[in-house]
């Protein structure tokens, strides 16, 4: 039994080793970064659109505005995992609500979907021999779209409405779930698609 226990722990940390080593690989690599920047800033984005955070306004200018006492309202919440904002700010067609608690939240969980994806297209970049299928592509994004649904307690039931779902009061309930299942499944699946990458690849940089 302990042989047993003892051969797993060693395969945890093989693969916790791997994926660092992939990890790394989407900061050196030029287009992994890109991989990396592009996706979690658009995650991010559509995380504050789903929450109410960020919309189009159609106009333009130049404004903002701060609560008073902003320091104690931010960690005021506004339902499961959601909080106050604490400033309005409209640059140009765009107006954001800042909550420094929700954008912190999101960019997480952003960070994990970017990773998540970079990884996956390093492991795209190497020969087939590596095991790593179209499934394993799109394992991130897939983790992340229950985080996206979360939002407040309020949206989670408009999304469900909004396809013809009608949610009862354990579906609503379950939003408050919603957000670190997302973090774990995303932990998850990096693991799984950096323990697979070959670290040649990962560590080559590009022009």
């Amino acid at each position: 039994m302990g042989g047993v226990v003892s051969r797993q722990v060693e395969r945890g940390r093989d693969a916790v080793a791997k994926t660092l080593v992939a990890v790394r690989g989407t900061v050196v690599r030029r287009d992994a970064r890109v991989v990396l920047t592009g996706v979690t800033v658009l995650y991010l984005g559509l995380y504050l659109y789903i929450l109410g955070h960020l919309r189009f306004t159609g106009r333009g200018g130049f404004d903002y505005v701060v609560v008073s006492d902003p320091l104690s309202r931010m960690f005021q919440s506004t339902g499961t995992l959601a909080f106050e904002p604490v400033a309005g700010l409209v640059v140009g067609p765009l107006e954001l609500l800042v909550a420094p608690m929700n954008v912190a939240i999101g960019g997480v969980l952003a960070l994990l979907v970017g990773v998540n994806l970079a990884v996956s297209f390093l492991a795209w970049r190497q020969p087939a021999a590596c095991g790593i299928g179209s499934g394993a592509k799109s394992s991130g994004l897939l983790a992340g779209l229950p985080a996206l649904l979360s939002g407040t307690a309020c949206c989670g039931p408009v999304v469900l409405v909004a396809v013809g779902i009608q949610a009862s009061g354990v579906l609503i309930a379950s939003f408050g779930f919603l957000v670190p299942a997302a973090a774990l499944l995303l932990v998850g699946s990096l693991l799984y698609v950096g323990r697979k990458v070959d670290p040649t690849v990962a560590q080559r940089q590009t022009a």
